[in-house]
């Protein structure tokens, strides 16, 4: 295996000393803007250019210390980018948020005045796309994402810079937190890292979800009902989802808490899967949100620097088992890739 100058030095650029990579995430912007408008009692559209900018802002200077690369987005996050440790490089999101809701299938689409090229020149180490995607969707429908996704990989070869693909399941219409989705979610995660491990997209990194609702796996702190999974069951899904990856995989933290993920990767490591590390975002800092909301931008640094940086800190702590990117191709180093 061979690994282009410019993807190899964005590959590193994005990880630790290791080769793994221990990345922050926050390029939320619509869900960001819901959840300081709740907290603050006021219209999403009063929540300004300004405040988004001041949140990520304080996120990036305080936790970048503590992660190998941070994730923005190109509309409010530039400036905060500048912020960041050096130790961190930097992922730049290439979606627009959220999706088309006029068809069905949650089309994508792309941030209109940016490419590649232009966020490439505006500092990006690595270009980053989240998909909805299901295996259960119509042909139709996923035609229309494996070309999208195939443009986008096209232009991450031609600039020459790593492309991590995120793909979230889902279902139209159902309950995605129920027992039900749990059941299938193995499988929606397994078929999606298979799809997307093909070259035609030439992605360089998945970004997954773990194959399970931890929530439904017995005998875990996180599960307080009914499960969908044994505890062994649960690892043995961890390790189908993994073997069928043909590139590099880290895993996202999709929203749950600090103290989930963090138990999410202890399975993961019992499970022995070869992932390379994590993007984290919601599971560090979104308990700082309330806080910046009805206390302002103090009372949110203090609260990074404290509950923030431990929250960091104890998925760093379970990041002991994920194994070196370049490992994936049985490489003892990023210079054994050379092209």
């Amino acid at each position: 295996m061979k690994v282009t100058a410019g993807k190899r030095k964005g590959m590193q650029a994005v990880s630790n000393e290791r080769g793994v990579i221990a990345a922050a995430a926050m390029d939320q912007r619509g869900s960001l803007k819901s959840a300081i408008a709740k907290d603050k009692g006021i219209d999403k559209n009063a929540v300004t250019p300004e405040m988004m900018a001041e949140f990520k802002g304080a996120v990036v200077r305080i936790l970048t210390p503590y992660a190998s690369a941070i994730l923005l987005d190109p509309e409010y996050g530039l400036q905060a980018a500048k912020g960041r440790a050096k130790n961190a490089g930097l992922l730049l999101a290439y979606e627009n948020s959220g999706y088309d809701n006029t068809r069905p299938g949650r089309l994508p689409d792309l941030l209109d005045d940016w490419s590649v090229l232009r966020l490439v020149a505006a500092g990006a180490d690595c270009i980053k796309i989240l998909l909805y995607y299901t295996p259960f969707d119509p042909p139709a429908t996923n035609e229309i994402k494996h070309a999208w996704v195939e443009r986008i990989g096209a232009e991450c070869i031609a600039s020459d810079v790593p492309f991590f693909l995120e793909f979230v399941g889902y279902q139209e219409n159902g309950d995605e937190k129920g027992i039900e989705f749990a059941k299938k979610k193995p499988e929606i995660v397994t078929k999606s890292m298979e799809e997307f491990s093909k070259p035609q997209y030439a992605v360089d990194v998945l970004k997954v979800e773990v194959p399970v609702n931890m929530n439904f796996v017995a005998g875990t702190r996180a599960c307080k009902g009914e499960s969908a999974y044994t505890r062994d069951q649960a690892k043995d899904l961890f390790r189908r989802a993994a073997s069928v990856a043909k590139k590099p995989f880290i895993y996202l933290s999709a929203g749950v808490s600090n103290d989930i993920f963090a138990e999410t990767l202890e399975l993961t490591a019992e499970a022995g899967t070869n992932f390379s590390g994590v993007l984290c975002g919601r599971a560090t800092w979104k308990e700082g949100i309330p806080v910046y909301a009805k206390q302002g931008l103090k009372a949110l640094e203090d609260w990074l620097s404290t509950e923030g940086v431990k929250n960091i800190k104890n998925v760093n702590d379970r990041l002991g088992a994920a194994k070196p990117w370049f490992s994936f191709y049985g490489a003892t180093s990023a210079a054994a890739l050379a092209d």
